[in-house]
């Protein structure tokens, strides 16, 4: 059976523009397509999503190149119920929270870490915010031996949120969300949680161009008290990265250096599930970051080069790897 397609919000007006600009009516557009006039006034206005091989379609009757299609994701196919009337059933139930609905909630959460490597950000945001509130409002009336293990899974759906606002780059809501997330972090005594919530708002202040705020979120990170090694190299690189671009040559030097020094506890290190991205080579995009900012353009190529190439297949297409690749171009 075909899954139900995850369409990115952006298609109805970019179907517009694209057929407006080779100036076409809906009725001009309806006849090359091989679809009816309301048909393509549904899918402009919202009304309607379109199916990958509909988007495909369109495309091909406006020379767009795969412009619409890449907007339009298969969902991939699932071994659980929907997340929603799942979500739906422990809501009303709160009472009855027991160790396997809370597993049940934490493979949810992991299910949509992994669809990140493959959607767009704004095609996520729609469902995934009311679901994080669903289980946030469960939390809050959840009883018995169980809600702590809950709270931690809370905790790491509130950081999610708040990376999927950073990655889809609204700012704003990114900053609430995270900062919301650090206060979770803290009432559930994770080290590891605390540390992720600030690398992510260093990732924010990166996408904003503002060198300061790189430096202090990610040396906050470093810094955080439980965080794994894993985490704390990615976190130095990136801090050192800061520091090159404000021009202070030194502590760049000196933090990786001390990244250097970790990275053997780190190699034996397994990554937290919360981060189960992390790993050493993983850590070498941010290194050639950190190189391409003091002017070694050499290094930089190779520890871009490096990372970019040992991400397992599901990720090297993903959103926010675009940074590396355009850094990676840059150095050559």
């Amino acid at each position: 059976m075909p899954h139900t397609p995850i369409v990115d919000p952006r298609f109805p007006a970019r179907l517009r523009e694209l057929r407006t600009a080779r100036d076409l009516s809906l009725r001009d557009l309806a006849r090359r397509a091989y679809y009816s006039k309301s048909q393509l006034h549904d899918l402009e206005t919202a009304r309607a999503k379109p199916t990958l091989e509909a988007a495909w379609r369109l495309d091909d009757a406006l020379q767009a190149e795969g412009t619409l299609a890449a907007l339009v994701v298969e969902a991939p196919a699932v071994t659980t119920p929907d997340d929603d009337q799942r979500l739906a059933y422990v809501a009303a139930r709160p009472s009855r929270l027991d160790a396997a609905t809370v597993r049940t909630l934490a493979d949810t959460l992991a299910a949509q870490r992994r669809l990140d490597d493959a959607l767009p950000a704004p095609a996520m945001l729609p469902w995934s915010v009311p679901q994080w509130r669903t289980v946030q409002s469960l939390a809050v009336q959840a009883r018995g031996p169980h809600t702590a293990e809950l709270y931690e899974v809370v905790a790491e759906w509130t950081q999610f949120i708040g990376w999927l606002y950073a990655e889809g780059r609204r700012d704003a809501e990114a900053t609430r969300v995270l900062i919301e997330a650090a206060d979770e972090a803290d009432a559930v005594d994770s080290g590891p949680l605390a540390a992720q919530v600030e690398n992510f708002r260093g990732y924010v202040e990166r996408q904003r161009g503002n060198p300061r705020g790189i430096v202090r979120h990610f040396l906050s990170a470093y810094h955080t008290p439980g965080a794994y090694a894993l985490q704390r190299v990615g976190d130095a690189v990136q801090a050192a990265h800061g520091y090159a671009l404000i021009g202070d040559r030194a502590a760049a030097l000196q933090l990786l250096g001390e990244a250097s020094d970790l990275t053997t506890a780190a190699e034996s290190e397994t990554p937290p599930a919360l981060a189960y991205w992390l790993t050493p080579t993983f850590s070498r995009m941010g290194l050639g970051l950190a190189y391409l900012a003091l002017g070694d353009s050499v290094s930089a190529a190779d520890n871009l080069r490096a990372g970019l190439n040992g991400l397992p297949d599901d990720q090297r297409d993903a959103e926010w790897t675009l940074e590396y690749r355009e850094a990676l171009s840059i150095a050559g």
